[in-house]
This record gives structure tokens, sequence and C-alpha cells, in this order.
């Protein structure tokens, strides 16, 4: 009889326990809602978790205050307008409010209840000032995603980020923030991803971004980086995409080993101010599909170990001083894989070898993209052209 009572009174509490705390998310989630200028949402179930774009994840017993609740905020997609409300349930670990038209500042105070956020993305809107730098500050020590792209914030990005110990995926492309990257940025050691493109972002890469050994993208193309890239950057062995193009960046690179990339899939140098021969260590990475080392100050000559890349789709060197067109396209016919080739502003003057020193006029199968523009060169144009079976349309550029 004992037993019985103990599990009842136990029961109520529980349940006394979970109608307060769904009280107290949905006036939140009510409050929240109350300060959109948007189209009315479904929220009138008694039973917040039952709302649209509302979902809860039952983690299970823990002592004994009941089942736990972790809101996923997803409105996402919803044209929704107007501030970033200050009003967010304290257990909310997911936010996701992008592509909508929320505008204004985000305050770091909207962070401070949030004690197990995860994940907060606000991608596609129109938000301005600047990025909270106090996120890991003020809220919680398990975030792992920030998303803050296509959107109109400006000025520096200040010091916090490394304070972020599990934060896997920072974003800020097409925005217009400026300065140097914050010094911090490389404490944050389990950082995957660093995607900032198209901004205006200045100043070196530190060499410390070789603490960042989980790093698989780096993406800060159309910025102002300008030095030398570190020398150590060829340790970061995770590293699959690597995307530089439309910077300022300078120094030799052939001086830069590249070897131990294993996983690099994609590398994208075009428009800097490198010099040097062309990187031949780029060959050791057995899973490159697609590089792109034109408008820069390179001189060298195509090597037959390219052929070790054997997923090597695309292909860009243009205006890299490349000389003896027979020798190149008697190399490249054997990237069967290959099916765009950018070779402009290359071999100027010289003449179109008309099949006699091609050693294989049956190359080329998968190509479908052919670029000699700016070449000059002389001569008919071969009959072995005509054999590249998926070539499309206007795909040579002569």
């Amino acid at each position: 009889m004992a037993r019985g009572l103990l599990f009842f009174l136990l029961l109520s509490s529980i349940m006394s326990t979970n109608y307060a705390r769904n009280e107290t998310q949905r006036s939140s989630l009510l409050s929240f809602a109350l300060t959109l200028s948007s189209p009315s949402l479904n929220w009138t179930s008694v039973d917040c978790c039952h709302w649209e774009g509302v979902t809860c994840d039952h983690d299970g017993w823990v002592t004994d205050q009941g089942s736990i609740s972790k809101e996923i905020l997803d409105l996402s997609y919803n044209r929704m307008f107007g501030e970033l409300p200050l009003f967010i349930p304290s257990s909310t670990c997911m936010v996701d409010l992008s592509n909508n038209n929320f505008h204004g500042t985000i305050p770091s105070s909207f962070f401070r209840r949030a004690r197990d956020l995860t994940s907060f993305n606000v991608r596609n809107n129109t938000f301005s000032g600047s990025i909270p730098s106090s996120i890991c500050l003020h809220s919680s020590p398990l975030i792992r995603l920030l998303d803050f792209s296509i959107n109109k914030f400006s000025s520096n990005i200040s010091g916090g980020l490394g304070k972020c110990s599990k934060l896997q995926v920072f974003r800020a492309g097409y925005n217009r923030l400026s300065g140097p990257l914050p010094e911090d940025i490389y404490n944050a050691t389990t950082l995957e991803e660093i995607s900032l493109p198209s901004n205006a972002f200045h100043g070196d890469i530190s060499d410390e971004i070789v603490n960042l050994t989980n790093l698989t993208i780096l993406e800060l193309y159309v910025n102002q980086f300008s030095g030398m890239l570190p020398m150590n950057m060829g340790k970061l062995s995770k590293l699959e995409l690597i995307l530089l193009h439309f910077n300022n960046l300078t120094g030799n690179l052939s001086m830069l080993d590249f070897s131990k990339l294993s996983r690099l899939t994609k590398l994208d140098f075009v428009s800097n101010q490198f010099t040097g021969v062309f990187p031949t260590s780029l060959y050791s990475c057995k899973s490159l599909k697609a590089f792109r080392l034109s408008l820069n100050d390179l001189d060298g000559q195509i090597q037959p170990e390219i052929l070790s890349l054997k997923s090597l789709s695309f292909h860009s060197l243009s205006a890299s001083r490349l000389s003896n067109i027979t020798r190149v396209l008697n190399i490249l016919m054997g990237c069967k894989s290959l099916k765009v080739l950018i070779l402009s502003n290359n071999f100027i003057g010289e003449e179109m070898p008309n099949g006699d020193g091609i050693v294989d006029v049956d190359g080329f199968q998968n190509l479908g993209i052919l670029s000699f523009r700016g070449c000059q060169l002389t001569g008919p144009l071969p009959v072995w052209l005509s054999k590249i079976k998926k070539a499309r349309g206007l795909g040579f550029v002569l």
C-alpha cells in the first residue's frame, strides 16, 4: 500500500512538472509569435510540441524531474519578417529561421537563456549590424552550427568563437564583413567548416590554422586576403575543399606541400598573385576532382604524373605560360575523367597540332568543354577535334 501511494505521488509530481514546463514553453513561444509580422502560424493546440515548426525530442527519464523535452524551432521558408524576437524557450536546442525576411540586429541577449542550443541558422535574411561575438560566453557550450550567411552583417568579427568548444560549422558568407579573421577562431579546434566567401576580409591567414586538425572545408573566396599561405597548411589532412579564389594571396606555390591531403577533391586558387612553378605535390592528392590555378604568375609545365589523378574532371590553367601544345595534349588526353579543360592564354603563336604528333586521337572521350581562348594558335582546325564525341555546342573556344 505504501509503495503504491509513493508511486502515485511521484507520478503526480512528474505530471505537474511536465505541465508547468509545457506551459512555460508555450508562453515563451506565444510571446515569440506575437512579435512577428508574418503569416499566422498554426499554434492553437494545447501542447506546443504539436505546433507548426516546433518539434519536441524526448530524451528519456532523468532523476525525479520526468522527461526532458528539447524543442526544435524550424520556421524556415515561412515568409516571416520583422525583428528577431527575444523570447525563446530555454530548452530549445535548434533554431532555424533561414530563408525569411527578418531584419535588424541579433543581440547577444538572445542567446543567454538558450543553454541547450546546438544549432542557430539565420541564412538568407536581411539581418544587419555585427555578428554576436559572445554566443559561447553567454549561451550554450553545446553550439555546433552557426550560419549567418547571405545577410547584411558588417564590421569585424570580434573575438569569442574560440570559446565555442564544440563548434563544427561556422558560415557567414555573402555579407559585408571586413577586417582580419579573429585570432581566436584558431582555438575552436572542433571546426570542420569555415565558410566566409564574398566579404571584405583582409590580412593574412595565420599559421595557427594548423590547430584546426578537423577542418574539411575552407571557403574564403572573393575577399581581400593577402600574404603567403601558411607553410604548414598541408598538414591539415582532412581538408576536402580549399576555395581561395579572387584574393591577393602571394608566395611560391611550389614551396607548399599538398602531398598529405589525400581527401582533397577541389582546390581553387584562381586570380591571386602566386608565383613559382606548378606544385607537383598536387599529383599526390588522389581524390582531386577539380583544380584551378589560372590568373596567377605561375611558370611551369604539366607533368605526366597528372595521370595519377583518376577522378580529375575539371582542370584550368589559363595564363600559366604553358608551351609545347602537342606535349600538353598528349599528356592530358590520358585523363579519362576530364570533362572541362581550360588552357586559355597559353601556347601563344604555336601551331595547333593536326594529329601527326598526337599519340591518341581518340582521347578526351568525356570532354565537354575545351578552351584555347587567347592562345593565338595558327593552322587549320584539326580533324581530331571532331572525334571528341561529348563536346557541347560552343565548347571549343579558339
